[in-house]
């Protein structure tokens, strides 16, 4: 019993796992604020585009 918990102290591939995990969750919440700009921006740029549009043609 002992020398299993010597073993689960001496062991490192928890605290790996939860470092992966922490820059996995990291990484995905960068990838979804990134999306989330650049589809603001894009939807920006369409607006802007349909009202010169609207102004060059008149309608």
């Amino acid at each position: 019993m002992l020398a299993k918990l010597r073993q689960f102290l001496v062991d490192e591939s928890g605290p790996t796992a939860v470092e992966y995990a922490v820059m996995l969750a990291l990484i995905v919440g960068a990838c979804i604020v990134s999306v989330n700009t650049l589809a603001q921006s894009t939807g920006d740029s369409f607006n802007h585009s349909a009202s010169e549009l609207q102004g060059v043609l008149g309608s």
